[in-house]
């Protein structure tokens, strides 16, 4: 099928769209008219560039044959019409590529975020905190909603681990590429020499799974409950509230401490396990796939580290695209929005390249 043809079966598939979307059957559906008006949103800015391009096209026709039956200067203003015309189409062409691409199945997700302490003790813990608040500031920047699922604060105040769920339009595809070791490089508070220090936290994204995505077996999870404690390990609760769901089959272990109910501690628990285990689907098919197709659908679990924060030099640099910038204090404040466009736009490259080569 040829990108004209294509885009004529999404024309045509959104005018069914708008049709139902007016069907009084539809509007008194609540999961109908939720499926049907994502699709229009998905399908309207295809639409209106293949519109655009095929007015475009008509002009350029017109142009053409203006050329033909004119002389002297006025030629030359068909000409230079027809000429722009060309450049225009080029570029709706360009456009119509890219939003033909293939789609992120996780798109319209939201995002579980887990942050981890790593390599470097107490300060790896402090970072890990750092990452938190920078995200915390992006998601503020973005209109986007923080639902802190779960917290295991380190002695000094930092993060031995946080989780997290960010709710809002875009949120999978702006922090998607946030997964993977960030490396710090600083003088710790607790060295007194002066000496810069490199620790890592991991950033692990998961897109949120509902229930009908992934089907949870409970005769698979093994519940355990028990006291919640703080920092140093000291008992701050009185019941056993605290919950750790282990999924037999995978080996999954999700645990949640930060309500006071146990009710509430298993449904978090039973959150993040489903998010989790969506992902390890996903990885598992994007592994079977090939190179191209993996580029493309996002394969996941890269081991090295995929970004470094230097505080002497005020910098940041992006391992997997080669992007450093000099304003680290303003990518912690939440300024993220230069490192996520680049990656956004190596994807689509890739993605266009893995296109063309197929």
């Amino acid at each position: 099928m040829t990108m004209l043809e294509r885009l004529a079966d999404l024309e045509r598939e959104y005018d069914g769209v708008l049709a139902r979307l007016a069907d009084p059957a539809v509007i008194g559906d609540q999961r109908a008219l939720r499926d049907e008006s994502r699709r229009h949103k998905q399908l309207e800015p295809i639409v209106t560039r293949y519109r655009e391009y095929r007015a475009a096209l008509d002009e350029l026709a017109e142009a053409k044959e203006m050329v033909g039956q004119s002389a002297g200067d006025d030629r030359e203003i068909w000409r230079s019409m027809a000429d722009e015309t060309e450049a225009r189409i080029a570029t709706l062409e360009n456009e119509l590529k890219l939003l033909l691409l293939p789609r992120d199945p996780n798109d319209e997700k939201n995002v579980i975020v887990e942050i981890r302490g790593a390599e470097g003790g107490e300060e790896a813990n402090l970072f890990a905190k750092n990452l938190f608040e920078m995200y915390q500031r992006y998601a503020e920047r973005m209109g986007w909603k923080v639902d802190v699922l779960g917290a295991d604060p380190s002695d000094m105040g930092g993060f031995n681990e946080v989780t997290f769920l960010l709710k809002g339009d875009g949120v999978w595809s702006r922090m998607k590429h946030e997964g993977g070791p960030h490396r710090v490089q600083r003088v710790p508070v607790t060295e007194s020499q002066g000496r810069i220090h490199t620790s890592s936290a991991t950033v692990t994204v998961l897109p949120e799974a509902e229930e009908v995505d992934v089907e949870v077996d409970p005769a698979d999870l093994q519940v355990d409950v028990y006291r919640s404690s703080g920092p140093g390990g000291q008992s701050v609760n009185t019941t056993d509230s605290a919950v750790r769901v282990t999924h037999k089959p995978t080996g999954i272990v999700v645990s949640m401490q930060d309500e006071k109910s146990q009710i509430q501690n298993r449904a978090k628990a039973l959150q993040v396990l489903r998010a989790r285990l969506l992902k390890l689907e996903q990885d598992r098919q994007a592994a079977e796939l090939s190179e191209q197709r993996r580029g493309q659908v996002g394969g996941g679990g890269r081991s090295e580290k995929i970004r470094t924060y230097n505080f002497k030099e005020n910098r940041v640099t992006d391992h997997r695209i080669g992007l450093t910038l000099y304003k680290l204090d303003k990518v912690l404040m939440g300024e993220l929005d230069e490192l996520v466009d680049a990656l956004a736009a190596d994807e689509r490259a890739r993605q266009l390249a893995g296109a063309g080569a197929s």
